[in-house]
């Protein structure tokens, strides 16, 4: 059972309680909703990292500029660097290709 922190502002003194059965419940109903979605979290922060990556080397793109093969390569290696990530494991695993120098 799990226990919460009851804090009394009139008597100023905290207790430690048990939940009660529909606290409980909802507890490890957010507690599973939680650890069910840190794929989509961890994807998230790597999805940030990567976009970041490409604002970076955008200007590269423009009609005006001419994108190099090996930017081209990255650039696409970037894109690509999220396909088939399902699970934590795989986020955390994943290596950024390396910038080519422009």
């Amino acid at each position: 059972m799990t226990k919460q922190l009851i804090y009394n502002a009139l008597t100023n003194i905290s207790e430690m309680v048990d939940l009660t059965s529909a606290e409980q419940t909802a507890h490890d109903n957010a507690t599973t909703a939680h650890n069910n979605d840190a794929p989509t979290r961890a994807l998230t922060t790597l999805r940030e990292k990567r976009n970041k990556l490409l604002v970076e080397t955008d200007y590269l793109a423009l009609s005006d500029a001419t994108l190099t093969s090996a930017m081209t390569t990255y650039r696409q290696a970037l894109r690509d660097l999220t396909n088939g990530l399902d699970t934590v494991a795989k986020v955390e695993a994943k290596v950024f290709p390396t910038k080519p120098s422009e």
